[in-house]
This record gives C-alpha cells, structure tokens and sequence, in this order.
C-alpha cells in the first residue's frame, strides 16, 4: 500500500479525502494530522468514519515523518502550504496541495490577490495546476500539484472549451456560482451559522474573491465573478455567460471535450448539485441564446468531491501511474 498523510485531516475535506482513501485499492491514510484536534481520535473527530479508521488518532504535524510517507495530502487554510512545501518537496513526497498558496503562476498575481507576498515564489513553478481535465499529462508525473478551487473547477470545466473554440468572447465572461455551507469550512463562523444561513440566500466577495484569478488564469479570459451562499451542506452550480461571435453550437463543443472523460458528463438538462453529491462528478451543459447572442454554460459539482477531495484524490491518482479512477465515483448520492 502507498502510506498516506493528510495534513488538515480533522476539516470537512480531511473527512472526505479518508471516505474516499477508504474505498481506495492502493492508497492507505497512515499519519493524519491536525495541530487543532491532535490527539483525539479520529472517530471522535469523524465518527461517521469509525467502522474503516479503528484505532487511529489525530496527530500534530512533525516533518519528521515524511521519511516513512510515501504521498502527502494538504487540506490546510490559506498560507499554511508556503511553510510546509519546502521540506516535502526537498524530500521528493509526492504532494497534493488544496490551498491557494501554489495554485498561480506567479508572484505578482499571488500578491495582488491576496495582498501579501508569497513566501516561497521560487516553488510556484514546481506545482501542476490540478484540473486533470485540462491538464492530464503534465499532472501524470509531476511530484507537486496544486488542486484548483472549488468554484474555479466549476467555471473552468463549464467555458473551457468554449473558450478554446471561439464560441465565446474571452473578455466578455460572467460566472455566477452557489455553494453550499461546507465550502466555508469546518471552523464555526457567523456567516455560515445555521440561524444566519437558513432559509436565506446571499452574495459575497464582490468583485474580489480570490477564485476569479484562477478562473482568468486557466480560461486566458477576463471574468467578472460573483459567489453566493445557498443554504445547503455541500454542491456548487456554477452559471455562466458570454457574448458569442457568431451563431454556434456550444452543446455540441462540450461534449466533443467531455464525451471520453471519467468524471466530466455532459446532459442536455440543466444539472443540479444533487446529481452529483458525494462523487467526483461534474454534470456540464451548454446553450446559444440567439435573442441575446450569448451563450449560458452552465456546471454542477460537489464543492467536497470534484472541488476538493475527489479532485486531489484524481491527480494523485495520475501523479503515481494507478488508475485515475480508482477510489472515486462520478455517481451521486440521491435523494
């Protein structure tokens, strides 16, 4: 078995990567590690994972033992990344990192967007944008990725191709996209409180979430990006526009991207979140509206699968020569 650490193993993602790794052939969850919960046990923490974790316990992290590690996890906040990343990449672990701290490709962009400098900006050229849907071949190998943002995944998989094939003007793009709760994380936070979140619907980071760097980034594309809060535990469906040169066929351009793809499926109904729940899945489709001259794109994903855990989980899949589908699904639990 490949020995397993995940650092940020008591957060919702930490909880999704250990479902995930337990239906996982090759990879073994051996060393977990949250400095917040160390030393209680993982089904304390996690009890919904018990029956698959006996016996395992939550650790604080000591970089001593990545010489018994043989693939490193990090579902960590912003900025924790840039301290940790020197000595797991010196050490030549395989690294999966879900923080912003690496997933752009340079400095500038990184201070712009998150209004410090990087710490570490000689590495960021040594981490792998982590969409395998757009960047396969160089995750194959790599020994570092960075795994995209939740809602970038969405948006990028939505106007990808249609970015690529012309359809869409480059500059013209606006990505509209809800999320449930848990996309906020596991730390209690009075915007994301069950009295402040229930039964209500609301926007947030206007005109700067840190997502649109990403999106603009991977698209080669001006985005104007608005998230909302929807009052739901986990999904995002991310709702896309822009003005079309010319008349098209922008169903047709996702599914010629898509139609081989594991994980990316492409319907002729409008998804939803619940489609997908608890997978790795993305549901994508796409119109031309002739009365606007716009085409919509429309992409629905679980925020802790295919934006997260499933994600990562993918990419490590590809970084270790195994079956890029191994311990994940593309069906959702419904209803």
């Amino acid at each position: 078995m490949i020995r397993t650490a995940i650092l940020g193993a008591s957060g919702y993602v930490g909880g999704e990567l250990l479902r995930c790794l337990a239906m996982h052939p090759q990879l073994a969850a051996t060393r977990l590690f949250a400095d917040s919960r160390a030393g209680q046990p993982l089904e304390t923490v996690h009890p919904h994972l018990a029956p698959a974790y006996r016996g395992l316990s939550l650790e604080r992290y000591d970089e001593t033992i990545l010489d018994e590690i043989d693939l490193v996890f990090a579902a960590l906040p912003h900025g924790h990344s840039q301290r940790m990343a020197p000595a797991i990449l010196e050490r030549g672990v395989p690294f999966v990192d879900l923080g912003a701290d690496f997933r752009l490709d340079d400095a500038d962009s990184y201070k712009r967007w998150y209004g410090h400098a990087h710490e570490v900006p000689d590495l960021l050229d040594r981490f792998v944008y982590g969409i395998p849907e757009l960047n396969r071949e160089a995750i194959r190998g790599a020994k570092a990725v960075a795994a995209a943002g939740c809602y970038a995944t969405a948006a990028i998989l939505a106007l990808k191709p249609l970015v690529d094939a012309g359809l869409v003007d480059a500059h013209s793009l606006v990505v509209d996209a809800a999320s449930g709760v848990s996309g906020a994380g596991r730390e209690l936070k009075e915007s994301s409180a069950f009295n402040t979140a229930d039964g209500s619907f609301t926007a947030y980071g206007l005109v700067s979430h840190r997502h649109t760097a990403e999106m603009e980034m991977a698209l080669g594309a001006t985005v104007l990006f608005t998230p909302h809060l929807v009052p739901m535990t986990r999904g995002i469906l991310a709702t896309c526009y822009g003005i079309a040169p010319a008349p098209c066929d922008p169903l047709r351009v996702l599914h010629d991207a898509y139609d081989n793809e594991a994980f990316v499926s492409v319907t002729s109904e409008a998804p939803a979140t619940k489609w997908v729940s608890g997978s790795n899945g993305a549901r994508v489709t796409a119109r031309y509206d002739e009365r606007t001259a716009r085409v919509l794109a429309l992409c629905a994903i679980d925020n802790l699968g295919k934006g997260a855990a499933g994600q990562m989980i993918q990419c490590a899949n590809l970084m270790l020569g195994l079956d890029e589908t191994a311990g994940l699904t593309s069906i959702g639990v419904y209803p």
